[in-house]
């Protein structure tokens, strides 16, 4: 059946028309800034301006006329809308810039949207918000304002002007367009179940005024919550942090819902073979897990549930001579660590190195008072405002207090004790990935182990490198970093059955569909290298001369004048691509990718046999085709990351051919009612749409007979100011900075765990 939600503009014309006009005319006072009207659709061919994709436009007849927009997301994984004048927009006579708009939602569920404004030269800017459910408001895109000139480490700000707007969130791009030729806006959907169904008007480009110098200053206090706004549980006290804490403990009870095994799986269901380990079975037509007992088992979990991002950077810093270094033999990723402090030694040379940072506090402990133990330190980021530097804690210094304890060992006792009990309790039958090791030896909760493959062996790129370079699987020393690794990880595991399997190394950028180039940059990038300094080159010329024979055979293939293979060798730039020389990068992607996953398979199988490979958790933006065909024979599991709506069909109708099973490694979706600045990468507009968003997310996986399990990335909202190794600052966990749950996602959990197993199997 189709799932369609769509009005026509009769349904709604009386409800929006007056919001519209109030809306429209809101920002028309004398006190406003400089603006200039850009499109308000009062002709019928102003629409010609609105170019769909996979979307309908048509003219609403309201008072003074607007457009609607009807999103046929339910069979397309991307749909939208571009807002595309004439001729690019001149904005160079305004000194800052901002384009507004009314945008109404005539549908009852939000509409989670992301957003590019880009210049004729290609170049764009990210953002992405909500468009509530029965809504109309008027929104506001900050193309050029001081604010996107500073670096300050957090990947959202507060508003930094004052205006009656709804601001949308900062996701990426290019923070300084040519504002002289502003070419359009475009408007997208993804991965959602249901068709949408908007209107927009107004279109007004505005000069922002009056800048707040402040807008960063002060904005946490001493519970790392927003100093700056009130929300729904925020904390003013210890006393009454303590309160809420001791209420939430009396109503935690240990145990499993009655249709669970020992080991979560359903106990209800038929018992098939016991191993004594997790497994893989296809039962019914469906992949499904088996427990260590038989019984059938989903993994519905939650990631992340560790110290380690709950951090954030502080402005200050030390003399690096006293601080020890990396070792480039280390197993753990900086942001992977925990609060790694500073030695006694180095605290006396403490300076400021962020003014700007440290201005967003207003308290930070001294070192000698107990909660000064919830310092840190970050040697090297991903991005922000410093490249290293102290970092604190509040989720922990939070934690001390309500649990009256400066110990230690005893707080993160009791603060494991209570998330088994709220793991439990909300009916979860896993953690996800990158749970805090300490968790394996309680040996009372399945939980997947994790590593990651760091040493000194050469790398290749593929142009887009996120995180960091690919390995390169053909040098020697990553074969034996990756023996390592997991040699490192079957001593933390133990060979317990309580773990489920092992994720290594995560969102690697394989490779990006939409051109030759992003697709096979892995290949493009190493065939300019020279084989003698690269081992993946070297192997790629080895499969082109066994392939073709003859350099005159590729020069024909390829369309390319090499004069003998040495030329290859040297290294070659190809900027034009023949069907036969794409069918090459295509085989040699798989080439290179099959070699990465056939070596740590090895070291699963020799090291770790009696426990699952779930892959590196491919991101959905950065993989191909090849890849994951490449990957299929060497993982248990094939682990993806997904941040959209929900799964379907129409993205991923891949997982048929490939025939595995497979499982979602994170998703998320957050709100602004929490005092946060940032959703996270799917806007829900409340806690409660979270977790109707959380529900349609999952029980869309529960229903996919190849999935056997999803996670939520993550326990813990990420800090106000921003994560430590790269500014995150998301309102995407189960529990806030003051370790409070959020009760309307919660429930929304517990109700989808309830009937998780009768779902999947009845």
């Amino acid at each position: 059946m189709k799932l369609t939600r769509r009005a026509s503009v009769t349904t709604w014309a009386n409800l929006f028309v007056a919001s519209l006009l109030i809306t429209a005319c809101s920002h028309l006072s004398e006190d406003s800034p400089k603006q200039k009207g850009l499109m308000d659709f009062s002709e019928k061919a102003d629409i010609k301006q609105i170019s769909p994709l996979a979307a309908s436009v048509s003219y609403a007849e309201l008072d003074g006329g607007a457009v609607q927009i009807d999103l046929y997301s339910a069979t397309n994984h991307i749909s939208g809308f571009t807002i595309q004048p004439d001729k690019p927009w001149d904005f160079s006579d305004f000194k800052t810039l901002a384009l507004t708009l009314d945008i109404a939602n005539p549908t009852d569920e939000s509409v989670s949207m992301y957003v590019s404004t880009s210049d004729k030269s290609g170049d764009f800017q990210m953002r992405s918000f909500v468009v509530p459910a029965i809504s109309s408001q008027r929104y506001a895109i900050d193309i050029d304002v001081p604010e996107l000139a500073t670096e300050t480490g957090i990947r959202s700000n507060p508003e930094s002007w004052d205006n009656p707007y709804q601001p949308l969130i900062w996701r990426g791009g290019k923070k300084q367009l040519d504002t002289s030729a502003i070419t359009g806006i475009r408007f997208d959907v993804r991965g959602a179940l249901r068709d949408k169904t908007l209107i927009v008007d107004n279109i007004t480009v505005v000069e922002p005024r009056e800048f707040k110098d402040d807008y960063l200053k002060g904005l946490v206090d001493s519970f790392g919550q927003n100093a700056k706004m009130d929300f729904a549980q925020k904390i003013d006290s210890v006393d009454q942090l303590r309160r809420v804490s001791d209420a939430e403990q009396q109503q935690l009870q240990s145990g499993l819902l009655a249709d669970r095994s020992r080991y979560h799986g359903w106990r209800d269901g038929p018992k098939l073979e016991a191993t004594g380990f997790y497994r893989t079975e296809k039962y019914q037509g469906k992949w499904s897990l088996v427990d260590p007992e038989g019984y059938l088992f989903f993994s519905n979990g939650i990631a992340n549930v560790r110290m380690a991002n709950t951090s954030t950077m502080t402005g200050y810093d030390f003399d690096h001579k006293l601080i020890p270094e990396r070792s480039s033999n280390d197993f753990t990723p900086e942001d992977s660590l925990g609060l790694n402090r500073v030695p006694d030694q180095a605290l006396a040379s403490r300076h400021v190195s962020s003014e700007l940072r440290t201005d967003m506090f207003t308290w930070l402990p001294d070192y000698q008072e107990p909660l000064g133990k919830h310092f840190g330190y970050r040697r090297e980021v991903h991005s922000g405002a410093m490249e290293r530097g102290e970092t604190y804690s509040f989720y922990r210094a939070n934690l001390a207090r309500k649990y009256r304890t400066h110990d230690t060992a005893t707080l993160m006792q009791k603060w494991r004790d209570t998330t088994v009990k709220r793991m439990e309790n909300w009916g979860f039958t896993s953690f996800g990935n990158w749970v805090d090791p300490a968790f394996y030896d309680m040996k009372n909760y399945p939980y997947f182990a994790n590593g990651w493959i760091i040493g000194d062996f050469k790398t290749v790129s593929s142009g887009n490198d996120y995180w960091g370079a690919l390995p390169d699987p053909f040098d020697p020393v990553f074969a034996e970093r990756a023996y390592a690794t997991v040699q490192k990880i079957s001593e933390e595991v133990a060979n317990s059955p309580w773990c489920v399997g092992v994720f290594i190394d995560n969102e690697k950028s394989w490779g990006i569909m939409g051109s030759v180039e992003s697709q096979y940059g892995v290949v493009l990038n190493t065939l300019t290298r020279k084989a003698s300094d690269s081992p993946t080159k070297a192997a790629f010329v080895a499969y082109l001369k066994q392939h073709y024979g003859d350099i005159e055979a590729i020069n024909n293939a390829w369309n390319i004048q090499a004069a003998s293979w040495q030329t290859l060798e040297e290294g070659i730039e190809l900027n034009h691509y023949t069907d036969a020389a794409i069918t090459d990068m295509a085989a040699m992607l798989e080439l290179y990718t099959a070699e990465y996953f056939r070596i740590v398979d090895a070291a699963m199988d020799e090291l770790m046999p009696n426990h699952l490979y779930l892959g590196a958790r491919f991101a959905d933006w950065a993989m191909t085709p090849e890849v994951r065909q490449a990957a299929a024979p060497y993982v248990d599991v094939m682990s993806y990351n997904y941040y959209r709506e929900a799964v379907s069909d129409v993205f991923w109708d891949f997982l048929a051919e490939l025939d595995i099973p497979s499982i979602i490694g994170e998703f998320h979706n957050g709100a602004l009612d929490s005092g946060l600045l940032n959703p996270g990468l799917i806007h829900a507009e409340s806690q409660r749409d979270r977790g109707v968003k959380y529900q349609e997310y999952v029980n869309s996986v529960i229903d996919n007979p190849y999935f056997v399990g999803v996670h939520w990335f993550q326990y813990i909202d990420s800090p106000l100011t921003g994560r430590a190794y790269d500014g995150e600052n998301y309102n995407v966990g189960f529990v806030s900075v003051t370790d409070i749950p959020y009760k309307p996602l919660v429930d929304a959990a517990r109700a989808v765990n309830q009937s998780l197993y009768t779902r999947r199997y009845d």
